[in-house]
């Protein structure tokens, strides 16, 4: 619950202390920074990566961009952090989408570069692993790469689809799966054994 002695915040005032926290290029140093809790903001993400403050699509990339270097989560809550405030927002999948990739190398030495929504790049390996949910009632896949400390991007599905085609088998605890390969790592999807054929 907001302090009602603190000011008001707003998304301009998130946006002027961030851009004022930024001193270089790329994600603040948000994990660094224990700001008081300031209430939560109407701002939502919806699961195609689009950002909606009060309700109306934000259209201006850049803002989106800025708001996106600020966002951390902490437990299962998303907030936006500056080294003065800290809200809470509504995150309907993960913060972030994947939206192309590129590949360099073949098996082993396989590297899957993504890119998403707000054009942060992240090479699938040991520090930013795949994984891939389905659904229990429908079985549908909802695959998603680490971009940054629990910051997740859901992947979409045109760049799923070329995933699956890139997909191969292999071993995990002697269990064959299909997967991928990428920065030395193997990142199971399903089971070869419930593979349709």
């Amino acid at each position: 619950m907001s302090n009602p002695a603190q000011k008001s915040v707003t998304a301009d005032s998130i946006a002027a202390a961030a851009t004022a926290a930024a001193k270089k290029r790329g994600p603040a140093p948000v994990h660094l920074w224990n700001p008081p809790f300031c209430g939560d903001l109407d701002m939502r993400i919806a699961r195609d990566g689009t950002w909606f403050y009060l309700g109306t699509p934000i259209g201006r990339k850049p803002l989106v961009k800025l708001f996106s270097s600020i966002i951390r989560k902490d437990n299962d809550k998303y907030f936006l952090v500056t080294p003065v405030e800290k809200v809470g927002i509504t995150v309907d999948d993960a913060p972030f989408v994947a939206v192309d990739f590129h590949v360099g190398g073949t098996g082993k030495n396989q590297k899957i570069t993504f890119t998403t929504n707000v054009d942060d790049t992240v090479t699938a390996g040991p520090e930013h692993p795949l994984r891939l949910e389905r659904d229990p009632e429908s079985g549908e896949p909802s695959p998603y790469v680490l971009v940054r400390a629990n910051l997740e991007a859901l992947i979409d599905r045109k760049s799923f689809y070329r995933l699956v085609d890139l997909g191969e088998a292999g071993t995990v605890d002697g269990v064959e799966w299909f997967g991928v390969w990428s920065d030395g790592v193997f990142f199971p999807f399903i089971k070869v054994s419930e593979l349709s054929l």
